[in-house]
């Protein structure tokens, strides 16, 4: 029985100071002053008036130390009017006081840019200095080819864990391979989509596995094999003519023979350029399909080659000298 009212006692103490603690987080905070008095301090505390802290701030005050980490909202901190909310019928948005969809959502106010800015110069201490010879994006990507990307999450949830945190991406520029025609061509078809032709860059992208080191692992294991299996020259391969490539080939092709041979019955002056221009129409035309501008390059370079003259030029001189 006298246990019951002991704890009847503490149970009714804490409900009479629940309102003087609501209203202490609504108000600001006891100001404390230091005075000197001979050789002693006194520590006089002065109650605050109940209004709220934003109206004692000052306009020049630190911020960072105002809000200096993560922190639910605070409506009497905040010294600007901030709205959240559905609005009721024919009432603006509920403002910041009393308002709880503030205090569910995260906020960014202690990562303001000045604080962010002294974060940084505290970090710069750990930090090693840049390699004075990779100033440039070049130098980077030719000592350094090839690129990991993975990412980490943090947030409160009742694990740590992230599914998206074991995804792995492997970028490398398929000029620093160093292959030839043959093992970039082999490459190329086995790789299939995850080439990029703008960027002459190959990515593939693990996540398979449940740990990233693992499909770090993963990717490299399938840059090697995919590496090696270019390079390799099968039996069968030194079997393929001049009709079995997958695309069209100037060195040795027919199209070149008769092209040096009609140069050489004309006695051209420019060969070696007209060869170039048509060398490059033709490739185009093979690899890339037909269509109206493709024939329309071949057509002229073919009149180049032969020396002939454009019939509807001919027939407009032609009109121009019956006039």
């Amino acid at each position: 029985m006298l246990l019951q009212r002991v704890c009847l006692t503490e149970l009714r103490g804490q409900q009479g100071l629940r309102p003087l603690v609501c209203r202490a987080l609504t108000t600001s905070h006891p100001r404390l002053e230091v005075k000197p008095a001979g050789k002693e301090h006194l520590v006089r505390v002065k109650l605050n008036s109940g209004l709220p802290i934003y109206t004692q701030q000052k306009t020049d005050q630190d911020w960072g130390n105002v809000w200096p980490a993560a922190r639910t909202f605070s409506p009497a901190t905040v010294p600007f009017p901030v709205r959240q909310g559905y609005p009721a019928s024919g009432k603006p948005t509920p403002d910041k006081w009393g308002n709880a969809e503030l205090m569910k959502i995260p906020n960014f106010l202690h990562l303001t840019p000045p604080v962010i800015k002294r974060q940084c110069e505290a970090l710069k201490k750990f930090c090693t200095t840049w390699p004075a010879r990779l100033e440039t994006a070049t130098k980077q990507e030719k000592h350094f080819p090839v690129t990991i990307s993975k990412s980490s999450y943090l947030h409160s949830s009742p694990t740590v864990r992230d599914s998206k945190a074991r995804i792995v991406t492997l970028q490398v520029s398929l000029k620093s391979l160093e292959l030839d025609q043959h093992g970039r061509d082999k490459l190329l078809r086995l790789v299939g989509e995850r080439y990029q032709a703008a960027s002459d860059r190959l990515t593939l992208v693990a996540d398979r596995c449940p740990l990233s080191k693992q499909n770090y692992e993963y990717c490299q294991y399938l840059m090697t094999v995919l590496y090696n299996e270019s390079v390799k020259m099968e039996p069968w391969e030194h079997e393929k003519e001049v009709a079995d490539r997958e695309k069209f080939i100037w060195e040795g092709s027919p199209s070149q023979a008769a092209a040096q041979t009609a140069l050489t019955a004309r006695r051209a002056t420019d060969a070696e350029e007209v060869l170039k221009e048509y060398e490059l129409v033709v490739t185009d035309l093979h690899n890339e399909g037909e269509d109206e501008t493709t024939i329309e390059r071949y057509k002229e370079s073919v009149m180049r080659l032969l020396n002939l003259a454009d019939p509807q030029d001919a027939a407009k001189v032609a009109h121009s000298q019956v006039c």
